[in-house]
């Protein structure tokens, strides 16, 4: 495997979608950046960047533009992720596939899909146990390129957020086990009264240059 061009890469990842669908035959869009930098993919499989990301690609990479390839799927107007709430039993395992943290809920409890941040990418679709997620178009055509890179920027700060949110409870959980953490800080030793006197006729002898009680 070559090394990516680590610059050739970000330019190629800031105009992919961020759907992080993986119907391009990679895990999520950066690799798919990456591989296509290294000259191991083609430019021409992101069905939701569609024919304009296709021709943005091209530009990059110097590639001349393609057709999408239909093995990936086809471009297709933005969809919706909807849970039937009467249907849903709240086993979680639709918020654990979605990438962008586009679902709420909890165990054995309703969820429901955050409209704004839903990229339609299908992925809570496949672990529903009881088939109660629908997707929906949300209007009768492709978004336009704009929108496409509008919409991209905020799910990728979504998704980023999401990748780095184990290892924040991991580092929590580490400090609550850690033995300082666990221990509180000894309290200091309250100040008996016999000492505060005995501090009080210190300061009175220094000043009146008397004997200091012992």
């Amino acid at each position: 495997m070559t090394a990516a061009d680590p610059t050739l890469a970000d330019r190629i990842d800031a105009v992919l979608p961020q759907t992080q669908c993986t119907r391009c035959g990679y895990p999520a869009c950066r690799p798919y950046a990456d591989a296509i930098a290294r000259g191991e993919a083609a430019i021409n499989q992101c069905p939701p960047g569609g024919a304009a990301g296709i021709q943005a690609l091209a530009a990059l990479t110097g590639q001349p533009a393609q057709p999408l390839d239909p093995r990936y799927g086809h471009e297709a107007a933005p969809l919706l992720a909807v849970i039937d709430e009467d249907t849903c039993i709240g086993c979680t395992k639709c918020i654990q596939a979605c990438p962008v943290d586009a679902i709420v809920g909890a165990a054995k409890r309703m969820h429901t899909v955050i409209t704004a941040e839903c990229t339609g990418c299908e992925l809570c679709l496949p672990p529903c146990p009881v088939d109660c997620i629908d997707l929906v178009p949300v209007r009768p055509a492709p978004l336009a390129r704009s929108e496409v890179l509008a919409r991209a920027a905020h799910a990728r700060q979504r998704f980023e957020a999401r990748n780095a949110r184990p290892a924040r409870e991991r580092e929590a959980r580490e400090m609550r086990r850690s033995p300082a953490a666990a221990e509180p800080a000894a309290a200091a030793a309250p100040i008996s009264r016999t000492a505060v006197l005995a501090a009080i006729a210190r300061g009175k002898a220094r000043r009146g240059g008397g004997s200091t009680p012992p």
